[in-house]
């Protein structure tokens, strides 16, 4: 009864005219304000180091970020050296080691990093002094260690091998030699040719030509102000000598004439990564970059964008969609991107490609216009709360010779973009008959759908157009690869003599040591796989009597009859002696490039459908690659010849459930050795 009571005396008290709320419409949004950042305040060295301070005072914490304003550098031949620089000028000084640098910055619990063009460290206000000398010493002390460049090379090699078989990096890696070229610096990928080139003097040269302060911007922000900042830089950063810088220029990249697909087949692959992309113009001082930043919103930048509710929520072809417009001095690029079901590729192309063209020729609507200003204000507004955003816009002004109310009035410019104005940029930027379709994924189940985009080239997983081989016999098939294969490591009449084996092998991850035993017996129709790490058995995967079991972890699960049909393609020791036994398909799918070897691609096929593909050698006849959807992939080495026939003593596996690939010696092989039942459980 008081709340009724209530509720009437309050509509007494309102105004006629405003007793009636129309709330099926949003209010109209007030003008965008201009936004009041804190001015950087900047001065200049004698030796033309540019300096921004920032001064917040909220917490008791410094942090210098030092960045070099250099033009992109083509590497070449040592691709991968501007990579190491950072770690390099960190390994040690002429006054401390490595380890004492970690400590003393750990000591003070402040942090110290450095890349090919920048410097950051940080701490509480206290250490500045501190910090800065450790910064400084870094800087202008580093000894370049032979032992921490030979480590960084290992690094990079086992990295390197790592995302040749990542279907994301696969994929960056095509596009950027796509767009860009590979004689670009934007275009150009390292690999372990380059990398091994890589020595100690050209990182000292690298570091000598470039670290100058006249190229240079220092930005400090935090519990300092202009003059205090001025008296530290003065003290740690005034001796260091200015000198002239290369310059670089560059070929500006051109678009396709026509749409072009360039396809990396990856037969282990059950998804396919698809990128549409091609080069484009645009820097933060085009009178565009804000409408562009809205156009790509609309297109492709989150989750109420075109591509996101077609291809994800329509059509559920993916778990997400995107695009974007980059920004950069030189030269940037569009992309639109997904990771899609295999069975849909070209369905996901065809969505793609029509998102793109229809947004260029029939333009936006202006919910979509209001939704992706009121998202980029968003996210905008969510950037000023970190302080070092004020130092980086004060950095880019001075790059890109920005008006000074550049950042100050984003809002308001990013209000008053119209519906024509996106509409004027899509038909300029967008370029539906002039990309770069790259497909990552099994070439054998989707290449032939995808001739309806246009022309298709074949890349490796390095970017590098596949050669076109003809066959060396035009009579070869499946079934003669296998013959050779069989013939190359001992000849059936001595395969068929080993009917049973016990294989001990080791590889070694993250520092741990992992131990392999195999044990086959083909008369009862058994395997047996134990994988043990300090001394004990991790897992254990067993096949008999027409079925496969596997324990790990305590647990103990009995595969499904089709996990069984595929164990089952692994439970012999030439597995190829009994394929026509066992009803599989095996199909001759072309010679393909294999780490720089011609193979022969053999697509394997058990009576339920699982699929593994084989590569053996045209000039040897050795089985030399293995992909499995489900296993992932491995590659054979180091053949020798035990009891008449050849074995592959090295294994590198590459497998989506473990981070890096796995190197595994044969220690111990032996041929027609007793087993026993316990041994096979």
């Amino acid at each position: 009864m008081k709340k009724i009571l209530l509720y009437f005396i309050m509509s007494l008290m309102i105004p006629a005219g405003m007793a009636q709320v129309d709330r099926s419409t949003y209010p109209e949004a007030g003008p965008a304000r201009e936004i009041k950042l804190g001015d950087a305040e900047s001065f200049t060295l004698k030796n033309g180091l540019k300096v921004f301070v920032v001064k917040n005072s909220k917490l008791p914490r410094v942090a210098f970020s030092l960045v070099l304003e250099r033009d992109p550098i083509f590497e070449g031949n040592k691709a991968g050296m501007l990579g190491l620089v950072g770690e390099m000028m960190t390994a040690g000084t002429s006054n401390r080691t490595k380890d004492q640098l970690d400590q003393e910055i750990d000591f003070i619990g402040g942090s110290l990093s450095a890349s090919a063009n920048s410097i950051f460290a940080s701490s509480l206000k206290k250490h500045q002094g501190k910090v800065l000398e450790l910064m400084s010493d870094v800087l202008f002390n580093p000894i370049f260690p032979q032992e921490e460049l030979d480590k960084l090379k290992k690094q990079s090699i086992s990295g390197l091998a790592t995302s040749k078989d990542d279907p994301n990096s696969i994929s960056r890696r095509l596009s950027a030699a796509l767009v860009y070229g590979k004689d670009h610096p934007y275009g150009e990928s390292e690999t372990e040719a380059t990398i091994n080139n890589i020595t100690v003097e050209d990182i000292k040269g690298y570091y000598q030509t470039y670290y100058k302060p006249n190229i240079a911007y220092l930005a400090i922000v935090g519990d300092i102000d202009e003059k205090e900042a001025r008296k530290l830089v003065e003290q740690y950063f005034s001796k260091w000598k200015k000198g002239e810088v290369p310059k670089k220029t560059y070929a500006k990249p051109a678009l396709p004439e026509k749409n072009q697909v360039a396809l990396v087949d990856r037969s282990a692959s059950v998804q396919t990564v698809v990128n549409i992309t091609y080069p484009m113009e645009m820097r933060l001082d085009n009178p565009e970059y804000l409408t562009t930043r809205v156009l790509n919103y609309i297109l492709g930048g989150g989750s109420s964008s075109r591509l996101f509710l077609n291809l994800r929520e329509d059509k559920g072809y993916t778990y997400g969609a995107y695009s974007s417009i980059g920004a950069d001095k030189l030269v940037t690029s569009f992309s639109a991107n997904a990771s899609v079901k295999q069975t849909a590729t070209d369905s996901s192309i065809h969505e793609m490609i029509y998102e793109i063209r229809n947004l260029a020729d029939k333009g936006i609507t202006q919910s979509e216009l209001e939704t992706a200003k009121a998202n980029l204000s968003g996210s905008f507004g969510r950037s000023l709360e970190s302080p070092s955003t004020i130092a980086n816009f004060a950095i880019n002004t001075e790059r890109y010779k920005l008006p000074k109310d550049f950042y100050t009035t984003y809002l308001q410019r990013l209000n008053a973009i119209t519906i024509e104005d996106v509409n004027a940029a899509a038909k300029k930027h967008l370029k539906p008959d002039n990309m770069y379709i790259t497909v990552v994924g099994n070439g054998s189940e989707i290449k032939d759908k995808l001739t309806a985009f246009g022309e298709i080239k074949t890349f490796t997983n390095m970017g590098e157009p596949e050669k076109e081989m003809q066959m060396a016999d035009a009579d070869m098939t499946a079934s003669k690869v296998i013959d050779n294969y069989i013939t190359a490591i001992g000849g059936e009449e001595n395969l068929k003599k080993i009917k049973t084996a016990k294989i001990e092998s080791s590889a070694e991850i993250q520092g741990m040591k992992l131990s392999f035993l195999f044990l086959y017996d083909e008369p009862k129709a058994a395997f047996n796989q134990k994988v043990m790490m300090m001394g004990n058995v991790a897992s254990n995967t067993t096949i008999k009597d027409g079925k496969a079991v596997m324990s790990a972890g305590g647990q103990t699960q009995e595969l499904t009859d089709e996990q069984f049909e595929a164990a089952k393609m692994g439970m012999f020791i030439f597995p190829e002696l009994h394929f026509e036994d066992l009803g599989y398909n095996i199909e001759l799918d072309g010679i393909k490039d294999v780490e720089g070897e011609e193979a022969y691609k053999v697509i394997v096929t058990n009576p339920t459908g699982s699929k593994q593909v084989n590569y053996y050698s045209v000039a040897t006849g050795l089985k030399i690659k293995n992909e499995n959807a489900e296993a992932g992939d491995s590659s054979f080495g180091s053949y020798e010849e035990i009891q008449g026939v050849k074995y592959p003593m090295e294994t590198v596996i590459k497998s989506p459930m473990i981070p890096v690939p796995l190197e595994s010696k044969v220690e111990k092989i032996e041929f027609n050795v007793a087993i026993s039942s316990e041994e096979m459980n």
